[in-house]
């Protein structure tokens, strides 16, 4: 347990199942879990009374511990307690937040990053679980809403000093409402007769100067190992929030969302392209913050767009997962109308329709289309399935703002329902190649945005490379369109690839032979991509 400041006031009685210390530091407080025997107690005067026991935790490796400080608008506080929760896709934590004037707050996930909430008194009557749709407004206390997830959950382990006893292993409805204030509004159904009502904003952990943090991922994640269940291989968990891991042999996507221990989900899927930026690599990059920060590449995805129908045009993407401990999970999308960086955001543009305002900004819609997941390597924070799909709509801001850009993302149906909302802007690809530090011979295999009748009077080398992107390109859809994630033949000429290039004519004549049908479906049907989210506040 981490260091932490001797408290003004504290209670401190024996566990009645085991005898082990357990204290309280807050006079608010009632409850609390043995960490000896994680045994529930109810505090009854000067006596402890035993009401229950509590799970074994699930191991994330998160950075928050018990006893860990830091402050929020001036104000310091104590993680003291904790609650864990499992749904549909993997699970999440709740940290309770007690300040130094005894007042209550929870710190919990979101999207990769973390919100601190407060509970808060709900005036009038709150909407039934089963009218809640994502998507959807909603008026709470006069303000209006917007609903982000709701999601069927249950509270599967606890921890340390809690404000109220926890109901374990009893599923019920939780949603998440946003507005566009930027606060994070949360509806906990587990009393369906009075639901519980929190109020919070998104944080990064960087912002609230923690100290008592875990040790280092490096050093916290070394023993977190798991064999691929379709090769066998060892993988090895770096991050504290991952669901999915690719396997680096078979390229088998693993489940690892309830644990690594006894048989784990996966699925096969075929090769696909290598990614420009290896996994891995760091890169010095702003991303909205005023000075630049060193943000990893832990992911790569390739997505492309469902036509509505076998006419329409087709587009791909793909998206780097970007990780930074103190600040979350970004993504560099690499489309091809060019490149661009985009984070999940609390809030909530204002408007609705092909016209939307978010942070002082005026945004137009530019396509509505449907993604879909062809190909993952890495780790990610949310479960990657097979043919994974996502409903999107893309906005570019206007004037001033127009190398802004929003993307709108919904995702499930039934007991688990999100919508997204992720901001960022335009890239250049030069940025992106200084960032990684990549050689000088890839930045023509970076560029996006020229069109064959751009190119000019540019060197005959450059058109080689324009016109290699295009082969590929062809293949990438082929992929798409057959909906199994298949990698055509480009697989087969990795090794002439690799021995004389991707812009030599023997690669090309590779690829060319390889192919099987399908032809080139036209240029990019419009999306500058979103992202594959999975995992929303929960």
């Amino acid at each position: 347990m981490a260091t932490e400041p001797t408290p003004q006031r504290a209670y401190r009685a024996a566990c009645p199942n085991c005898g082990a210390p357990v204290e309280f530091r807050s006079a608010a407080s009632a409850f609390a879990v043995c960490s000896f025997c994680k045994s529930t107690v109810v505090r009854e005067g000067e006596a402890l009374r035993k009401i229950g026991a509590s799970a074994d935790l699930f191991d994330d490796h998160s950075p928050l511990q018990l006893g860990a400080a830091g402050k929020y608008q001036g104000a310091a506080f104590t993680l003291v307690g904790r609650l864990q929760y499992r749904y549909q896709e993997g699970t999440w934590n709740e940290w309770h937040a007690l300040f130094d004037s005894a007042k209550s707050g929870w710190l919990s996930e979101d999207n990769g990053r973390y919100v601190i909430a407060f509970d808060a008194p709900l005036e009038g009557v709150a909407p039934s679980a089963a009218s809640l749709r994502a998507g959807a407004p909603v008026v709470l206390d006069g303000q209006a809403w917007t609903v982000a997830s709701v999601t069927t959950a249950s509270l599967i382990a606890a921890q340390g000093e809690l404000p109220s006893p926890p109901a374990l292993q009893q599923g019920f409805v939780v949603s998440d409402l946003r507005s566009t204030r930027g606060e994070v509004g949360t509806l906990d159904y587990g009393d369906p007769a009075a639901p519980r009502w929190s109020i919070g904003r998104s944080v990064a952990l960087g912002e609230l100067a923690m100290t008592g943090l875990a040790d280092s991922a490096e050093k916290t994640l070394k023993g977190r190992s798991v064999e691929c269940p379709n090769c066998g291989a060892a993988l090895e968990v770096k991050l504290a929030t991952t669901q999915s891991i690719v396997c680096h042999q078979c390229h088998a996507v693993v489940d690892v969302s309830e644990g690594v221990g006894g048989e784990l989900a996966h699925y096969a899927q075929a090769n696909g392209s290598e990614p420009l930026i290896p996994l891995g690599s760091v890169g010095m990059l702003a991303l909205g913050a005023k000075q630049a920060l060193p943000w990893q590449v832990v992911g790569y995805a390739e997505r492309c767009e469902l036509p509505a129908s076998d006419e329409d045009e087709r587009s791909f993407w793909r998206e780097y997962l970007l990780y930074h401990r103190s600040v979350g999970f970004a993504f560099i999308v690499d489309a091809q109308d060019g490149w661009s960086w985009t984070a999940p955001v609390t809030g909530v543009p204002s408007g609705s329709g092909p016209v939307v305002r978010y942070q002082d900004a005026t945004y137009r819609k530019l396509y509505d289309y449907t993604g879909m997941v062809t190909y993952v390597l890495g780790e990610f924070y949310w479960q990657v399935t097979q043919n994974q799909r996502t409903l999107n709509t893309d906005y570019q801001g206007s004037g001033a703002a127009s190398a802004r850009r929003l993307n709108r993302e919904q995702t499930g149906s039934g007991d688990t329902q999100e919508v997204v909302w992720s901001a960022g802007e335009t890239l250049a690809a030069d940025t992106v190649l200084k960032a990684f530090r990549l050689a000088p011979d890839q930045s023509a295999a970076l560029q996006r945005d020229a069109l064959p009748t751009a190119l000019g009077g540019a060197s005959l080398l450059a058109k080689i490379f324009f016109w290699a992107f295009v082969v590929i390109v062809v293949l990438m859809l082929f992929r798409c369109g057959s909906g199994s994630g298949s990698g055509g033949g480009s697989r087969d000429c990795n090794d002439v690839r690799n021995t004389f290039g991707a812009a030599s004519g023997e690669y090309q004549n590779c690829l060319n032979s390889s192919r099987s049908g399908g032809g080139y479906y036209g240029d990019a049907g419009g999306a500058f991509g979103g992202f594959s989210s999975g995992g929303g506040h929960k």
